[in-house]
């Protein structure tokens, strides 16, 4: 799980990501703060080794909001509430995900739709420039001037690059 997220976003941890954590390893069994640490950084191999002035006071918050609770051997475990909780987490990072998927399929769609344009504008150009000896003078004037504001219109473009 670690090992996935850390190749998408790099070696700094996000604000929440160790609540979110947390509640992953004590949905798959109750777990002590140590190991909670001691799973992280495995699961990072190495990369990240939460301090316990991180995980005791975080795993105290979730005791508070009742995700959480502590067993009789000095455990914690995530109560019905957590795994809900958990449950909505997964639903919206997975929300999220395909939102960020579509946007860059259109951002990839809509590049492949600007070179097709292009393409298209580049076949009139030449089967206007090829027909250029059928014009009227007046139709060649009018594809002189667009011509010229289109190149202007690069000009201006490359000048702002």
């Amino acid at each position: 799980m670690f090992e996935q997220w850390a190749q998408r976003v790099g070696s700094a941890i996000p604000r929440g990501f160790s609540r979110y954590y947390i509640l992953k390893q004590l949905q798959k069994m109750p777990h002590t703060g140590k190991e909670i640490i001691n799973s992280a950084v495995e699961d990072s191999d190495g990369k990240w080794k939460p301090s316990p002035g991180l995980i005791y006071p975080l795993l105290g918050r979730l005791l508070d909001e009742g995700l959480i609770e502590e067993t009789e051997d000095g455990k914690y475990q995530i109560t019905d509430e957590g795994k809900t909780i958990s449950k909505d987490l997964e639903v919206f990072n997975k929300n999220m995900k395909e939102q960020i998927d579509t946007v860059m399929k259109m951002a990839n769609v809509g590049k492949f739709m600007a070179m097709d344009v292009l393409e298209r504008v580049t076949i009139l150009g030449n089967l206007l420039s090829s027909n250029v000896s059928n014009m009227t003078n007046h139709e060649v004037e009018k594809y002189k001037r667009f011509l010229k504001s289109e190149l202007e219109k690069i000009k201006e473009m490359d000048s702002k690059k």
